[in-house]
Order: C-alpha cells, then sequence, then structure tokens
C-alpha cells in the first residue's frame, strides 16, 4: 500500500486552517529566535517537518503539538491562538 493512498483531500476551510495554524507557529518561532532547524532538533522532529507544517502542507499529530509547545516554551493552546 502506498503511503499517498492514505492520506485524503482537505478542504478549502481545512487548508484555511492548516495555513493560519503554520503562520501561527511561524510567528512564535521567530519570537523566540529559533531557525526551523533548530525548532526541528528541540521538538525531535524530523528533517523539514516544521517548514512543511508552517507553509500549510501538512497536519501533525497531538504528540507533535505537545513538543513544538515545549520547545518554544509555550502552552499548547498558545498555538491555536490565531484568526479562524
Amino acid at each position: 500500500m502506498q503511503i499517498g493512498a492514505m492520506r485524503r483531500k482537505y478542504t478549502q476551510e481545512e487548508l484555511r486552517f492548516l495555513k493560519n495554524f503554520g503562520e501561527r507557529l511561524r510567528e512564535l518561532r521567530e519570537n523566540v529566535g529559533l531557525s526551523q532547524t533548530a525548532l526541528e532538533t528541540d521538538a525531535k522532529m524530523s528533517k523539514n517537518q516544521v517548514g512543511r507544517i508552517e507553509r500549510g502542507e501538512i497536519s501533525t499529530s497531538v504528540v507533535n503539538l505537545h513538543l513544538l509547545a515545549q520547545a518554544l516554551e509555550v502552552e499548547i493552546k498558545d498555538l491555536f491562538d490565531f484568526e479562524k
């Protein structure tokens, strides 16, 4: 089974949400002065994953949200503090 076959297409609303989330993540990362690579390392994420999340290309897991919040020294809810 191909991995791509397991992915579903996002609706326009979902794509907008991912884009807004990514912009918020970038804002928080830049506020603390971290590069994408540094955040990936601190959050124990794979290479290029933060960039893909910031661009709204992919969704991420709850565990990754927890790791991102820890690395940014914010609460998870702060990741979602954006206009929907």
